[in-house]
């Protein structure tokens, strides 16, 4: 097939462009290079550099003629959010609009969309399922919520097969792609920049909430696992018909887990200092997959901690600093 990755330059997209090439399949990478990194782009993919909010480019790049489209162009920093909410709903409202009104002008009608399990907001019940009231209390989670509710109406009005996908944190690494946000704001690749000197300590965010050890519990995926997910998402793409997923790995993780897995994989202290709790963050998030499993037969390859630690450190082992800046 002949597919389009948009936001493929980033950590989860440059890993579906990479696992969509070794399937056999021709690939498109059309990504700003705003959060994206040039080298993070497949070898053998081509390259559009363009931006969501610019319809007339994604038009003429899908009118060459695509089977399926995968978006994961988004802003996604939830405090930048809460500061920057018009920013927020202009990309990832706007930008999605953009990128349906150009699949539709040019014939294209499958889309796998990256949206996140921060819809539901803080939860009635753990784990998460798709029935789950969905009331986010970020800007970014309401945005997503947004897009997701537009491609519901976009299925029964345009024909358009669509289907969303819902996650929470991502991790690990798939053959030379690894996860290089600039700023770092997740815990597992920040663990592992102080493991390599490039911090000198990792902050924990609140050390009494009502779990085990006081701190709290998120799901975390691999990277791997994930790009898989997308895949057998666009296969069960039917036109008309918006679905919608949760991707878990069956298991949440503790931050003071991740941590100590992360001292038992680098063999490094990770000195870590308490600081206050962040504002709106829940004690436990942990997404069920029960429904992706049941209908597409989707199963976690990798879903244990350390497995996810360990390939994210062979990673950043290979690039101490991330991508090589252009």
């Amino acid at each position: 097939m002949d597919l389009l990755v948009i936001g493929g330059a980033g950590f989860i997209g440059s890993v579906v462009a990479g696992q969509l090439l070794a399937a056999g399949h021709r690939v498109t990478v059309y990504d700003s290079l705003v959060n994206g990194h040039r080298a993070a782009i497949p070898d053998g993919a081509d390259f559009v550099h363009g931006d969501v909010l610019d319809l007339d480019a994604l038009t003429r790049t899908l009118s060459r003629g695509f089977d399926g489209v995968f978006h994961f162009a988004a802003l996604s920093l939830v405090g930048e959010s809460v500061a920057e909410p018009g920013r927020y709903f202009r990309t990832n409202i706007g930008g999605t609009v953009n990128v349906v009104e150009a699949m539709r002008a040019t014939g294209v009608n499958r889309l796998v969309f990256s949206s996140t399990a921060a819809v539901y907001g803080i939860p009635d019940c753990v784990p998460i399922p798709e029935t789950a009231p969905v009331r986010p209390i970020s800007p970014y989670g309401a945005s997503k919520l947004a897009v997701d509710t537009f491609l519901g109406f976009a299925a029964e009005a345009y024909g358009l097969g669509a289907v969303s996908l819902r996650y929470f944190n991502v991790a690990g690494a798939w053959d030379r792609f690894g996860e290089d946000h600039r700023p770092e704001t997740h815990l597992i690749p920040l663990a592992l920049q102080v493991a390599l000197g490039r911090r000198p300590h990792l902050a924990v965010f609140g050390n009494d909430y009502p779990t085990p050890d006081g701190t709290c519990i998120r799901d975390y995926l691999h990277v791997e696992d994930l790009g898989v997910a997308h895949q057998l998402a666009l296969a069960a793409a039917e036109p008309g018909t918006h679905r919608i997923y949760n991707l878990g790995n069956g298991a949440g993780f503790s931050v003071r887990e991740v941590i100590e897995t992360a001292r038992r994989v680098t063999g490094h202290p990770i000195p870590t200092v308490e600081a206050p709790r962040r504002a709106g963050d829940p004690p436990v998030l942990v997404a069920s997959s029960e429904r992706i499993r049941e209908e597409l037969g989707w199963q976690p390859r990798k879903p244990d901690l350390e497995t996810i630690i360990a390939d994210a450190w062979a990673w950043m082992q290979a690039y101490p600093q991330g991508y090589p800046d252009e």
